[in-house]
């Protein structure tokens, strides 16, 4: 198998049993592709079908998909640049349901802020980098929404 991936160019990966962070990114992207409702229970017929199948899952999870790590917007709203005009109202519509019903809420809301850097499962070192980035002026946002 090592053989064929070199042959081919393929980098293999020495992943470790039971560590997470070996390969975050890629195997976040599998369990969420393998735990899809339109995830394939048989085989694809051709490769055409296996190629046609991927691009409405990338299309999917680039579009559609909300992702938790980057406050519930899609990769697409991020990349261009409309998530922090959507995290600054989905904040004011937020706090106006707090204060029309504050039981609700045992303290404040969601922080909506929007996300500068991502990182999964990062180093102890990196918590407190990555807490700064994400930390911007959410104020400045608000204003342009009022």
């Amino acid at each position: 198998m090592l053989a064929t991936l070199e042959k081919l160019g393929i980098a293999t990966s020495y992943s470790r049993p039971s560590v997470s962070n070996d390969n975050p990114y890629s195997e976040s992207l599998f369990k969420t592709l393998k735990y899809h409702r339109i995830y394939p229970e048989k085989p694809f017929e051709t490769l055409d079908d296996a190629g046609k199948w991927v691009s409405q899952f990338v299309r999917w999870y680039n579009i559609e998909h909300r992702h938790s790590a980057i406050q519930f917007v899609t990769p697409h709203q991020k990349h261009s640049a409309k998530d922090s005009l959507i995290l600054a109202n989905r904040k004011k519509v937020y706090e106006a349901a707090r204060l029309k019903n504050p039981c609700r809420w045992s303290d404040k809301t969601r922080d909506w802020r929007p996300v500068q850097l991502v990182c999964l499962n990062p180093d102890k070192k990196f918590r407190e980098q990555f807490q700064r980035a994400n930390s911007d002026n959410l104020e400045e946002i608000m204003r342009q929404v009022a």
